[in-house]
C-alpha cells in the first residue's frame, strides 16, 4: 500500500501571492488552480470570486496543496501546521532555507544536529512554519 501525506495550507485571501512565492522558491508551477468563481451557479459575491479555491504545487515527490479560506471563516496564520522539507543536498538546503526565510523569521538557524542531519526552523512571510532537514553526507 502506498500512502502519501500532503500538507494543505489555508490562507486568508493571500493564496495567489503564496503560490507565486512557492513557485519561485521551488522552481515549479502550480497545477489545478481553481477559483471560488469557478463553482457552478452564482454562489459567491463578486469580490470573492478570484480567491483560490484549490491549488496543487508539486515539490519533489510530494504535493503542497493550498486555498484561500471562505471569506466568512478566518484561519490564524501558521495555525496547526508545520511543513517538513526533507533534502539531501546541503547547498540546495541553504538556498531553500534562505529563500523561504525572505520576509519571514528564522526560529532556529540551520545547524548540524545530533541525529546527523543539518536542521533549521523558520516561519515564511505567510506565517507558515517550516522544518528544514538535510540528510546529506558531510565532507
Amino acid at each position: 500500500m502506498t500512502i502519501s501525506i500532503n500538507p494543505y495550507i489555508i490562507f486568508n485571501g493571500t493564496a495567489d501571492k503564496a503560490i507565486a512565492f512557492y513557485e519561485r522558491v521551488f522552481g515549479v508551477k502550480a497545477e489545478n488552480v481553481s477559483r471560488f468563481g469557478d463553482l457552478p451557479g452564482d454562489q459567491m459575491p463578486e469580490e470573492h470570486k478570484q480567491r483560490v479555491m484549490h491549488a496543487r504545487i508539486p515539490v519533489g515527490s510530494t504535493t503542497l496543496m493550498l486555498s484561500d479560506s471562505q471569506p466568512s471563516k478566518k484561519f490564524p496564520d501558521g495555525s496547526n501546521i508545520h511543513v517538513s522539507l526533507q533534502l539531501d543536498d546541503l547547498d540546495d538546503t541553504r538556498a531553500k532555507f534562505a529563500a523561504l526565510a525572505e520576509g519571514g523569521a528564522v526560529e532556529m538557524p540551520l545547524q548540524d544536529m545530533f541525529w546527523g542531519a543539518t536542521f533549521g526552523m523558520l516561519v515564511d512571510p505567510f506565517g507558515v512554519q517550516w522544518m528544514i532537514n538535510c540528510e546529506a553526507k558531510k565532507a
